[in-house]
């Protein structure tokens, strides 16, 4: 039996013909298609979101226990001693700024030179990358530095050229080593910081003002991320303000680990 086709159409005609007569989505249809897609992107993208901070939570907690390893490893190379927080050096015009997580080399006449700070001493490879928060995208402690987020504890442990005591602490002084904060997500009001100071003053930096500049960021879905001087690290969601100069001046999702030093390092207010 022949075939029925319409003997006055050309090919591309037929086919027109034949594409015509298929059945079209609607316009209501294609309304509803739309608002699914629309109503599962709604649902799907804060849960990417969250499993994205997830991630970087997870990996900003590895980045501190690595950190706290490594101090752990610089105490028994040095005589028991955590590395101090900062101190400065002189060779002629050229300084040596040191810190416990970049050292700044610079002068009149020569490049800035930026290398591993202390706590990377003895290291043949310093992995410096970790000493950045994934979670972080702000200011650094000083601008030049390639790398920040973190903080370390200076009131108690590293203290400093400038601090009521000049020399870090001895790692056997600390009497309870997992409850003694070592690292954490440093920021404050213009942006990182690099040294975590106690709310209250303390034996090691008791002429030290400004210690709402020394908090710490919670950034990580409202949790902020602490190394131990034990080496472990975990997050904490409770945030304080009262600080000897002033709750006024702690910038919003920044804040101290304890309503007193307790732990700092010590507990008295």
């Amino acid at each position: 039996m022949k075939s029925k086709t319409h003997p006055l159409l050309f090919p591309h005609q037929r086919s027109s013909a034949f594409i015509s007569g298929r059945s079209a989505f609607s316009l209501v249809e294609l309304l509803v298609v739309i608002g699914i897609i629309a109503l599962l992107l709604a649902i799907l993208l804060p849960v990417l979101s969250a499993a994205r901070e997830s991630s970087k939570r997870v990996q900003c907690l590895s980045n501190l226990h690595q950190m706290a390893i490594a101090a752990q490893s610089y105490v028994i190379h040095n005589n028991g001693l955590f590395p101090v927080a900062y101190y400065d050096a002189y060779e002629g015009t050229t300084t040596h700024s040191f810190a416990w997580d970049l050292t700044t080399i610079y002068g009149p006449g020569r490049p800035t030179e930026i290398t591993a700070g202390l706590l990377w001493k003895g290291h043949a490879k310093s992995p410096m990358t970790i000493q950045q928060c994934p979670s972080y995208e702000g200011k650094a402690n000083y601008l030049i530095d390639p790398f920040t987020g973190y903080n370390y504890n200076t009131s108690y442990i590293g203290r400093g050229q400038n601090e009521s005591i000049t020399s870090p602490v001895k790692a056997v002084s600390i009497r309870q080593p997992a409850s003694v904060a070592l690292f954490g997500d440093g920021q404050y009001v213009a942006g990182a910081n690099k040294f975590m100071r106690a709310p209250f003053p303390s034996a090691g930096d008791e002429s030290f003002a400004g210690r709402w500049a020394g908090t710490q960021g919670f950034r990580h879905r409202k949790m902020t991320n602490i190394a131990f001087c034990d080496g472990h690290a975990e997050s904490l969601r409770e945030r304080f303000v009262d600080n000897a100069d002033g709750a006024a001046n702690v910038a919003a999702s920044t804040g101290f680990l304890s309503k007193d030093n307790a732990l700092y390092g010590g507990r008295e207010p």
